[in-house]
């Protein structure tokens, strides 16, 4: 074959025929390096002739999902372990990745074989852990090995059910000139595995490593050829959040809680428990602190509370900004619009933090009514009722938008102890009956604004004449 060169991106592998000085695809500078390989004709098929399958020939099997045995891990992939998938895991440094691996293998719901192939640590390592945990499987087989071809074939010889492969940036192929972690090293590992548990109904879980941006390391190409793509960061007070970003065989809205412990993390199966702060307010301590308020939150198949709390403080040098680490600083920039126009509340020379306990990020549009009173709370000094949540969306003409599954979040409030929950006026109700004494409707931001401080102790007396 005649050989033919061609110009690869030491960062992201994008091949240009000529030497460029700033990569298209990712824009690093100065990264092309000039390599030579044979030229392939288009017609010829590495694989042989393909065949085609009719749609209606093929067999809808049973089964197709194993059980990891871990109920959070099931919820997030969509219901169970799909055969034959491929699953990539990542997460931050000393996050739990590798414990979490260890704990599904000794959970999964089979008969089989798992094989664990470890790049990072030695059997003995793993064996101490192991005991940590309290894992003592017979179907565990554990590995430490990094070159592909090894490692294959001892997947020939254990034939597995489920294979762990931590981590991804370890492995390498002698058929690849470059180093493990490399772009190229870590695209051709990955497909070779992926081909290869695809043909034998096997299941895969690669671990990966995250950039300092808090992004899977590698190419992005990765994410794409892989069927799940799982991220394991922490929040506050120790809770761990398993959430997905990608998911061919279920929904990309569902989360999963933990909690590290000495013997490995266990599931957070109640998380007001995680999110909520249980105050005593008996006594003096009646009342909540200002800027603190209780939001109904729908992710996935799940109704959950967290609390929203706000600071608003005069701004420096009189330049206003917003802070938050686990909300989007544009959808509170939106929020205080809203208030400052239709509710006459000033904050365009004032600093605003907002926050959600527990550092949990949420991203549903049911908590923009939450946040809201939150900074309201916090603007004026006055402290919101105890006992009292709410959801709903906020629009720009400043009116409340009904949000979905109204009726499990009340029902759920109302189970829990909530006494007071304002929702959009024109929510879809069946258990308005059972549960009206709870509900509280309001068309408007202004309107829920002036039902929950109207019969409370006045704050700042221009806020409250505008209101």
């Amino acid at each position: 074959m005649k050989e033919k060169t061609i110009f690869e991106c030491k960062t992201c592998g994008h091949k240009e025929p000529r030497w460029l000085g700033r990569c298209p695809e990712c824009g690093s500078w100065n990264g092309f390096e000039e390599k030579k390989g044979p030229v392939k004709n288009r017609k010829q098929s590495e694989h042989g002739t393909a065949v085609s399958i009719p749609l209606s020939s093929i067999s809808n099997e049973e089964e197709m999902r194993l059980s990891s045995g871990i109920n959070e891990i099931d919820r997030v992939l969509g219901g169970g372990i799909m055969k034959g998938s491929a699953v990539l895991v990542g997460g931050e440094p000393g996050i739990g990745k590798s414990t979490l691996m260890l704990q599904l293998a000794a959970s999964v719901n089979t008969n089989g074989r798992i094989l664990y192939v470890s790049g990072e640590e030695s059997p003995g390592q793993i064996k101490v852990r192991a005991e940590r945990l309290n894992i003592s499987s017979e179907n565990i087989e554990v590995l430490s090995e990094t070159e592909l071809n090894s490692i294959v074939n001892v997947l020939n010889n254990v034939k597995p059910v489920l294979v762990i492969a931590d981590s991804i940036q370890t492995l390498h192929s002698s058929e690849i000139d470059s180093s493990p972690g490399n772009v190229n090293q870590i695209k051709y590992c990955t497909r070779q595995l992926i081909e290869y548990i695809k043909t034998r109904n096997i299941v895969l879980f690669l671990v990966a490593h995250v950039t300092k941006e808090g992004i899977i390391a590698g190419p992005k190409i990765a994410e794409h050829m892989v069927d799940t793509v799982l991220y394991f960061d922490h929040g506050e007070a120790g809770v761990r959040m398993l959430r997905s970003v990608k998911n061919r065989f279920g929904s990309v809205d569902e989360i999963g809680l933990f909690t590290m412990t000495e013997t490995g993390l266990k599931e957070i199966r109640n998380p007001v428990d995680a999110f909520i702060m249980h105050r005593n307010l008996t006594g003096e301590n009646k009342e909540l602190p200002p800027g603190i308020t209780t939001a109904i939150v729908y992710e996935g198949t799940r109704v959950y509370f967290v609390e929203i709390q706000s600071l608003v403080v005069p701004a420096k040098a009189g330049i206003s900004r917003i802070f938050s680490d686990t909300i989007d600083s544009r959808r509170i920039s939106r929020i205080a619009a809203v208030l400052e126009k239709h509710v006459k509340l000033k904050l365009s020379s004032m600093d605003i933090y907002v926050t959600i306990a527990g550092g949990i990020h949420v991203n549903e549009v049911g908590i923009e009514l939450p946040i809201a009173l939150s900074i309201y709370s916090a603007r004026i000094n006055v402290p919101l009722p105890p006992n009292m949540a709410s959801a709903g969306e906020v629009s720009l003409s400043g009116e409340l938008r009904p949000v979905s599954h109204m009726e499990r979040r009340i029902k759920t409030g109302a189970d829990l102890g909530i006494r007071r929950i304002i929702i959009p006026v024109n929510s879809k109700l069946k258990t308005e009956q059972r549960y009206g004494k709870f509900i509280t409707a309001a068309a408007t931001l202004r309107e829920s604004v002036k039902t929950v401080f109207s019969k409370m102790s006045t704050g700042p007396q221009d806020t409250f004449k505008k209101i």
